[in-house]
C-alpha cells in the first residue's frame, strides 16, 4: 500500500480513492475524521450538527465562499466490531455535487482508512487528488502528534506524482 491516490473515470464522473494504513487504533482515527476540534487541526473549521456538515477549509488559498462545503451526513457508523463509516454529501460552489466516504477497518493495532470521493468530473477529480493527498498527510501528522505540514507546501511536493489537468 502506498500513499498515492487513484482516479478512476466511470462515464462522466470519477472516483477519487486513497487507502492509508495508519498505526493508530480505530477510535483515534474516527476522532480525527469526525471530531470538529480534530478536523480543524488538519482540514479547517467543521460544524457537524442535526445530520448536516459544514466545512470551511483554511486551504487552498481561495475565497472562503469557493472553499466552503456543505451537505447531509449520509452514514454515521462509529467504530463497532473493527469497522466504521463516515459519509457525507460534498456540495461546493466550484465543483459538482458529490459524496465523500471515510471507511475504517481495524487491522490489529492499526487502522486501514479507505477514503473515496465520488461524483466529481474527471477534470475536478484530477484537480482534487493532490490536494486531498495533502489533507490526508496533515491528518496523519495530527495523529502522530506533530505540527501538520503547510497544505500548500505538501501539495507542491505531491502534485508531480499525479496526472495534470487535461
Amino acid at each position: 500500500m502506498n500513499d498515492l491516490g487513484t482516479v478512476i473515470v466511470n462515464g462522466t464522473h470519477a472516483i477519487l480513492t486513497f487507502e492509508r494504513r495508519l498505526p493508530f487504533p480505530i477510535a483515534d482515527v474516527w476522532a480525527a475524521i469526525t471530531d470538529p476540534a480534530e478536523r480543524k487541526a488538519w482540514l479547517g473549521t467543521t460544524h457537524i450538527e442535526d445530520g448536516q456538515i459544514v466545512i470551511e477549509p483554511e486551504d487552498p488559498p481561495a475565497p472562503p465562499e469557493a472553499k466552503r462545503v456543505t451537505g447531509r451526513i449520509l452514514t454515521w457508523q462509529p467504530p463497532e466490531n473493527g469497522h466504521a463509516i463516515f459519509e457525507h454529501e460534498w456540495q461546493q460552489r466550484i465543483v459538482e455535487d458529490s459524496v465523500v466516504r471515510y471507511e475504517l477497518r481495524a487491522d490489529g493495532d492499526e487502522t486501514v482508512l479507505t477514503f473515496t470521493h465520488r461524483g466529481l468530473s474527471e477534470r475536478n477529480a484530477l484537480g482534487f487528488v493532490p490536494g486531498t493527498h495533502a489533507f490526508l498527510d496533515r491528518m496523519r501528522a495530527r495523529l502522530d502528534g506533530v505540527e501538520p505540514p503547510k497544505w500548500s507546501e505538501r501539495y507542491a511536493e505531491v502534485a508531480p506524482h499525479y496526472p495534470v489537468w487535461r
